[in-house]
């Protein structure tokens, strides 16, 4: 367990920064989305605050429960929330804690060293956007309860009764708002994947994780004495691993640095990073100068065993990652996040300090175990032949003219050269695309018409990637090249659109179809589902006509169904669009172009572990598997807003 805080933890440890407003105006700023990612963002939330007391050294087991109301609830084994009154507002903390935005142990002297939610939101914002959240304390041999409805106190902070001395902590029960999110039901399978990464990064912590919904019951215990050397196996379970897992730990000037890496025989790099237990979805100072030193320390041991000659120049850092998995997880006193979803780490003391403490430990390492730095240069080798080998391939492919037409002339740019008011529809097939370009907005609006389905990146090499003509169009036509691991030569500055948007038939060809798109940009393109430049537009799938008023747009089978039920009786004509040729212009500009009217989904990234193997299992070879997971899932397949 961690080194515990020995400054004093009471009501007074809680500093106010500014009340809570608007959060139940702009949910999206606190949590993300109101989609299913903000949803299980909420019980995020409260979990990172029971991590804090586990780092802080005073809680080593959490239990997170879906329960059948709709509710979940979190408790942990921790100090328990001070109950005493604070005397700068005259509440006791709990409430301030639930009530006031940015009031938490986390800004003042005393509390907690080390923090995950470090903004202090978590807890007044998973209050604010439920119908109700109950919060039980267990301190000093009593148990204290307080109840709030749409982040309103509905009562004081009771004494309800007594328990054992050393039986402490907290426990929060909250029903999420069905007027704030698109849906309240939890989804089971990335909470599970959180909890366990969560796991590993904590060693000496215990989660037990309950599904008590009917039908679905389940119970799961997560506990990982091998902290991230076992995550990075699990990362690599069923791959050929290169040599063992590589791992080292070290400090300074406050700052945790904690690295297990292992390569295996494949050519992409999985470096997942971490700050005080939050997962760094876009990385930061702590991957870079993780990066860039294993790159400089690599070369040098490269040149002193004389594998690159003096003529030679040196691997570059795609080179010498290629076939990584890696987990850099960094422990900071101050961190400084972009944005409260804590993407991407922003100190520039975390990136020398990981430099440093990596270089110094490669090193000692490397000194000790010569075959594995060998086998480690040998996978460096091997991709700097294949790049070099490819490098005349995409230096023609990547050279085009800036806003030229495509290689085919199917492009139908926009008027526009301001990348950030334009945006590229990627339609199936000629007729939809006709009728596409016909209905556009030329001066913002650009149409790319594919013909069938794409090639299969998941099962292609790389020869045929950059062979395969709607995959060559699509590069050209975004001008930001790609960052596959051969070159990573991407650059998003020079992307042209701001929105790519996927626009296919909403039928099971259509799906296919998006699918094959998204594996395309998620293995080549991450950045530009990262920083959010792609959609699924969403074309109706009926059009009903009663014989008096106007006509409605219905997007799916669910949506007839309801419009069924409330309209009994009464006599309507309906019509399902097969594909969007189906469609004239005007329809298809008023219910899919429109930037007024139409429906887009924005694609995103919530767990990086689980969108890699999930993506490798629906789009690999293994038959089996996939069968499983679509039978499983079918019923709640969606696509995060």
């Amino acid at each position: 367990m961690a080194t515990k805080v020995t400054n004093e933890y009471t009501a007074d440890s809680i500093a106010v920064l500014e009340g809570l407003e608007a959060v139940r105006k702009r949910p999206g700023m606190y949590i993300g989305s109101v989609s299913t990612k903000g949803l299980n963002h909420l019980i995020y939330e409260i979990v990172d605050n029971s991590v804090d007391e586990h780092l802080a050294g005073y809680c080593n087991e959490i239990y997170v429960s879906l329960n059948g109301d709709g509710t979940a609830t979190v408790k942990d084994n921790g100090r328990g929330i001070p109950v005493g009154i604070n005397k700068k507002t005259g509440l006791t903390a709990v409430e301030m804690v639930f009530t006031i935005l940015h009031a938490g142990g986390k800004f003042g002297t005393g509390g907690y060293k080390i923090s995950g939610g470090l903004h202090g939101v978590g807890a007044s914002v998973v209050n604010a956007l439920s119908t109700y959240l109950t919060v039980c304390v267990h301190q000093g041999g009593k148990v204290y309860e307080q109840r709030y409805e749409q982040g309103k106190t509905m009562n004081q902070l009771t004494e309800t009764g007594s328990c054992r001395k050393n039986d402490t902590g907290t426990e929060v029960t909250f029903l999420p708002d069905d007027t704030i999110f698109e849906k309240t039901y939890f989804k089971e399978e990335s909470i599970i994947s959180r909890l366990h990464e969560t796991a590993y990064l904590n060693p000496n912590l215990t989660i037990t994780f309950e599904n008590k919904r009917f039908g679905e019951e389940k119970k799961l215990t997560f506990h990982e004495p091998d902290g991230i050397r076992a995550y990075v196996e699990a990362l690599n379970e069923g791959k050929e691993k290169v040599h063992d897992v590589v791992y080292y730990k070290n400090d300074r000037d406050g700052i945790e640095l904690e690295v297990a890496f292992q390569f295996v025989d494949e050519f992409q790099e999985n470096i997942l990073g971490f700050c005080n237990d939050i997962y760094t979805q876009e990385g930061g100072t702590h991957i870079t100068g993780f990066k860039a030193k294993f790159t400089t320390v690599l070369n040098q041991y490269a040149r002193e065993l004389g594998i690159l000659k003096e003529k030679d120049s040196n691997f570059t850092g795609s080179d010498v990652r290629n076939g990584m998995t890696a987990v850099v997880a960094i422990k900071h006193p101050d961190p400084r996040f972009e944005g409260q979803t804590k993407t991407k780490l922003d100190n520039p003391d975390a990136g020398k300090i990981t430099g440093d403490i990596t270089g110094e430990e490669l090193v000692l390492f490397f000194d000790k175990n010569l075959d594995t730095l060998k086998k480690v240069i040998s996978c460096a080798e091997k991709s700097a032949k294949i790049r070099k080998a490819e490098e005349k391939a995409k230096t023609n492919l990547l050279s085009k003219p800036k806003f030229s037409i495509d290689s085919n002339g199917k492009l139908a740019n926009c008027e526009s050269r301001k990348p950030e008011e334009c945006e590229v529809f990627i339609v199936e097939g000629d007729s939809a695309g006709g009728s596409a370009k016909t209905a556009r907005n030329r001066r913002t609006q650009a149409i790319l018409p594919i013909r069938g389905k794409i090639l299969n990146v998941e099962k292609a090499s790389m020869d045929k990637v950059l062979a395969n003509a709607e995959i060559k169009t699509m590069i050209n036509t975004f001008g930001c090249g790609f960052s596959e691991g051969y070159g990573n030569d991407f650059d998003i500055s020079k992307l042209r659109y701001n929105k790519i948007v996927i626009m296919t038939d909403a039928d099971v060809d259509g799906a296919h179809i998006a699918t094959l798109l998204l594996t395309f940009f998620y293995r080549f393109m991450p950045e530009l589902i990262l920083a959010g430049h792609v959609y699924i537009a969403m074309p109706p799938l009926y059009k009903v006509v009663p014989k008096r008023g106007e006509g409605t747009y219905l997007y799916d089978d669910r949506a007839l169904e309801l419009y069924r039920k409330e309209h009994k009786g009464q006599n309507f004509t309906l019509q399902r669009y097969k594909g969007l040729g189906e469609m004239d212009a005007s329809q298809l500009w008023e219910t899919t172009l429109n930037p007024e009217t139409r429906i887009l989904k924005q694609v995103g990234i919530e767990d990086g572990k689980m969108a890699s193997d999930v993506t490798g299992m629906l789009m690999g070879s293994d038959v089996a598997p996939r069968k499983k997971f679509i039978y499983e899932h079918a019923k709640e397949a969606e696509i995060d807003a």
